[in-house]
């Protein structure tokens, strides 16, 4: 429940109380600053407050993005100011604060205040006293105090020429999105998330029935008859649009959520992957083994991610001179088709779904692996060229948290821990990436190019544990360290999938599918942990599952001293003990945890 204060004589003929009321604030009136004080002082405090200015005028829209956003401790628009619980002291103290201080203009790019509007003056304190208070863009929604009879008329009629509806409609949709999400799916996609709020549904909802349609059609996939192909690639387009329902819902209703945040995180990528698997059942049941190639599938996709993140958190707060790079992508963002183009190229969700619907239901699983592959290479490349480009053009100043983040998503275990106690000074520069690209394509070449059972591999994972100790022997800081996540991805996913393929046993394959995608979740909990701020998965649990370094490690030990049938039944064993370590917590702590409520926006890719 929450409260709102409506501060002032009531204006008549006045809409505001009704409209708070609509947005389940229980409305109570103050004639003036004290009276708002002895207020303000009786809600309890485990709800959250708005002061709102009697004589505010503005679309109910405006009110809100400002007032009911669960993502921003404290909030404002003109005439209206609101504080989650976590931050009523602040408000406490910064009412006391503009009821005993003069009104003063508005500074900076702030929008113009009321002389005598107490929730402006409130804003103000705030932000005075170091407050972070979000004030949302409203475009061209109205959200005024007037200060006379005439202004009033004014801005009511501003009001009414504004259409709120088609505003909170088309800010529903992501302003940068896909060529295929942007024209044949949001257009309708909007009005199913409208219909969704109406009728109460929540973005949670939404984004489970999306994971259950892609399960159903992964099933329908893995029956192998072309009627299976034909409803599984029409099902996963509905998953999809589901998929964009659920975001879009959750910016027209402002239901964002921690637990939302986790979900929508999470079931893309269990989604696609469940979908790959279903594909190479389907093959399997028409005598066509393709695991090889739906783990290759998972496994590009994963580091494509990977690079994503490491490049984003490596710039997330770096400063540094203009890149020759970044100029040139601006510009050629200024031209309208080439917008278009680039983000086609990088193969986004809704074209990589789009086009493997469309594969599974004209031609055979096979194919459709190899064009998922061959446009997933060339869009990592793509996308990887220009960030080591604009990496190496300019001179970044990285940040500790920028190093920190890094050194979480690396995923380095107790082995890489005590060996780079032996190496405190590290590397210089542009040796810290290429050593970890030498020891991770050693540990990959000698799984992929030795006989099962041999033990070249186990030496190349003790090179490996050397090198990819090394790389993280100082803070990641220089201008390619982000690299060293995804070849650190690349090297274990890569080394799981060499070794299956060698082992030659039935299943082998699909073991190793299950146990990347358990792993692979750890590492994507780990990337939404940072963004969200909330901090890296505990110790414990990179310690419980061995690190990166020393999961390698062990497979090419496992695979040294096993048979192909108990190597097989080892991946297996090991799959489901990570995935249940790592989902336990996971769970625990996006459900329980109290992490900050955010709604991630997805990535292009």
């Amino acid at each position: 429940m929450s409260t709102a204060i409506v501060t002032g004589q009531p204006v008549p003929g006045s809409s505001l109380e009704n409209d708070l009321r609509s947005l389940g604030f229980d409305v109570r009136v103050a004639a003036d600053a004290a009276e708002t004080e002895t207020l303000l002082a009786a809600v309890p405090a485990d709800r959250r407050v708005a002061l709102v200015d009697a004589r505010f005028v503005g679309h109910p829209h405006a009110l809100r993005l400002g007032l009911t956003d669960p993502r921003f401790p404290l909030a404002a628009v003109p005439g209206a100011v609101t504080a989650q619980p976590a931050a009523r002291q602040a408000l406490t103290r910064a009412v006391a604060r503009a009821t005993s201080a003069p009104a003063r203009p508005a500074e900076g790019g702030a929008p113009a205040l009321a002389v005598d509007s107490l929730a402006d003056h409130v804003a103000g304190a705030l932000a005075d006293d170091g407050g972070a208070v979000h004030r949302p863009e409203l475009g061209s929604l109205v959200a005024t105090v007037p200060a006379d009879p005439r202004a009033r008329d004014e801005a009511r009629r501003a009001v009414a020429a504004v259409d709120e509806e088609a505003v909170r409609l088309k800010s529903a949709v992501k302003s940068r999105d896909g060529f295929f999400t942007t024209f044949f799916i949001s257009p309708y996609s909007r009005y199913l998330a409208r219909w969704c709020a109406r009728r109460g549904l929540t973005p949670n909802q939404v984004t489970t029935a999306s994971l259950l349609t892609a399960l159903i059609a992964a099933g329908c996939a893995a029956t192998g008859t072309r009627g299976g192909f034909v409803a599984a690639g029409v099902l996963l387009i509905a998953s999809f649009v589901l998929d964009c329902t659920d975001g879009q819902l959750a910016r027209y209703a402002l239901k964002y959520s921690t637990l939302g945040a986790w979900l929508d995180a999470t079931f893309d990528r269990a989604k696609e992957y469940a979908y790959y698997a279903g594909l190479a059942l389907g093959a399997a049941r028409g005598g066509d083994d393709v695991w090889a190639l739906a783990l290759g599938a998972m496994v590009l996709q994963t580091c494509r991610h990977v690079v994503d993140f490491s490049f984003n958190e490596a710039n997330h707060d770096a400063t540094a001179n203009t890149s020759p790079t970044a100029a040139l992508s601006d510009k050629l963002d200024s031209v309208g088709w080439t917008v278009w183009v680039r983000r086609m190229i990088v193969l986004p969700i809704g074209e990589r779904w789009a086009m493997i619907a469309v594969l599974t239901a004209a031609t055979t699983p096979r194919i459709t692996f190899y064009a998922l592959l061959v446009g997933c290479a060339l869009a990592a490349a793509y996308t990887t060229a220009g960030r080591v480009l604009r990496s190496v053009t300019r001179r970044a100043r990285r940040t500790d948290r920028a190093a920190r983040a890094l050194a979480d998503l690396a995923d380095s275990g107790p082995l890489a821990n005590a060996v780079r106690r032996v190496f405190r000074r590290g590397l210089p520069g542009f040796a810290v990436p290429a050593v970890a690209l030498l020891g991770g394509a050693a540990v990959v070449a000698c799984s992929a190019l030795s006989d099962f059972g041999g033990a070249l591999p186990v030496a190349g994972a003790l090179v490996y544990v050397l090198t990819s100790a090394l790389a993280v022997a100082r803070p990641l800081k220089g201008a390619l360290d982000w690299l060293v996540p995804p070849l650190f991805r690349a090297a274990e996913y890569g080394t799981v999938l060499a070794l299956a393929g060698e082992a030659g046993v039935n299943g082998a394959l699909p073991a190793a599918f299950g146990l990347v995608a358990a792993v692979a979740y750890h590492h994507y909990d780990t990337v939404y942990r940072i963004r969200g701020n909330a901090g890296a998965p505990p110790a414990w649990l990179v310690r419980a599952i061995g690190g990166q370094e020393g999961r390698t490690l062990l497979l090419t030990v496992l695979a040294a001293v096993l048979t192909a049938a108990q190597f097989k039944a080892a991946l297996t064993v090991l799959a489901v003990v990570i995935a249940l370590v790592v989902l336990v917590e996971s769970v625990r702590f996006w459900v329980s945890a109290g992490a900050p409520a955010v709604h991630d926006e997805g990535e292009t890719a």
